[in-house]
């Protein structure tokens, strides 16, 4: 091979994870193009798709902004939290899972003081704890909570809660990482002022950026409060605004494939239909995984459509590496767990998959639990 990489297939395997994910053939092909940072049909397809993420939260011409930023999710949450916050501000972090964890972890390394209300991970929070922690600490600035959290994929009372922060005058912050674009949103019904999902999620494009949904009288609030520049949310908005363009070097290809991907979507029904897939995904993956043994670690009446966790099987010869590498070698990924009080895995129902490739998943489970000697 005189040292050089062959492929030895052209089927990727199947992705069961909350992203990246499986992507269509069409989002691959789409980043095939070269196109320069600030040509003017890169700089139109960026438009384009802040307007399209304007219409999949519900606002367009409702005061809201799109403002995309390089990197992951978590450097998209990271920036609202180092632009938003004044000096003397206070966070209210909702956690009832790793993700929830890794925010209140974001603004300690960043300086901001907070406090958080805890819930065991198969608990959504208690909304009357909440409203009264607010009405008894002035000193609260910002609420965040996340809205699917994917440590378990139990999915949070985002409305509700935006009722109570809006009541008690605070700035309100969703982290919709696995949610938006899948689970139906309305940010100004839910009194949401910020907003931040990823590339690579339901919108089903490549890793490479996120994203933030801002209330623009919320953002336009947060002028001085910088404590990044490269993560500076309004400075960036403000560049997009002024000529279209990002401060610095964009991920090209990324966002080419994310405008396939959204004209996907579209082309698909839009947020409804794509929630209608994932949850034929999520049913159909639950029902086979029950006539095997597997629990869920959920409840389903708090189980959302996006990453389900499955207890570990009560067998001696259950392993999930060996579990978990098997799978890998019938070309399908799964997800280790992230649950801290339980033995779980997951498997995601998000992406570019269907049921008949659910079916096909829990058919090699099936010869996987043989080759295990389990059943």
């Amino acid at each position: 091979m005189n040292g050089k990489r062959e492929m030895t297939g052209w089927k990727d395997k199947i992705l069961f994870t909350p992203g990246p994910l499986t992507t269509s053939r069409t989002v691959k092909q789409a980043m095939l193009q070269d196109l320069g940072s600030r040509d003017f049909e890169f700089i139109e397809a960026i438009a384009q798709i802040r307007r399209d993420l304007l219409t999949l939260g519900e606002v367009a011409d409702a005061g809201y902004e799109a403002i995309l930023m390089q990197g992951s999710g978590t450097f998209g949450i990271e920036a609202v939290f180092s632009t938003v916050t004044p000096p003397d501000g206070k966070w209210l972090c909702i956690i009832n899972g790793a993700y929830g964890r890794r925010m209140n972890y974001i603004a300690g390394v960043l300086g901001i003081e907070t406090t958080v209300l805890t819930y065991p991970e198969n608990h959504k929070p208690n909304l009357q704890e909440i409203n009264d922690t607010l009405a008894q600490d002035p000193a609260i600035t910002h609420v965040a909570v996340v809205h699917c959290e994917t440590t378990t994929g139990i999915i949070n009372q985002v409305e509700e809660i935006g009722e109570i922060v809006r009541r008690n005058g605070r700035v309100y912050f969703v982290d919709a990482m696995s949610s938006f674009g899948a689970i139906p949103l309305n940010l100004a019904e839910a009194k949401i002022d910020f907003l931040v999902s990823s590339a690579n999620k339901c919108i089903e494009g490549v890793p490479g950026f996120s994203f933030a949904l801002a209330r623009r009288d919320a953002l336009l609030a947060a002028d001085g409060y910088a404590r990044s520049v490269s993560l500076d949310l309004l400075a960036q908005w403000r560049g997009l605004e002024a000529n279209g363009q990002f401060r610095f070097t964009p991920p090209t290809h990324a966002l080419l494939a994310f405008a396939q991907a959204l004209n996907e979507l579209m082309m698909e029904g839009g947020v409804k239909s794509r929630n209608g897939r994932y949850r034929q995904n999520y049913q159909t993956l639950v029902a086979g995984m029950r006539k095997m043994g597997f629990v869920e670690y959920l409840n389903p009446e708090d189980q959302g459509p996006i990453i389900t966790s499955f207890r570990y099987l009560d067998h001696p010869n259950f392993t999930f590496q060996r579990f978990y590498e098997a799978l890998n070698k019938h070309d399908f990924v799964i997800y280790p767990g992230k649950v801290s009080n339980a033995d779980c895995f997951r498997i995601g129902h998000i992406g570019r998959i269907f049921p008949p490739d659910v079916k096909s998943l829990l058919a090699a489970i099936a010869d996987v639990l043989i080759e295990m000697g389990i059943t």
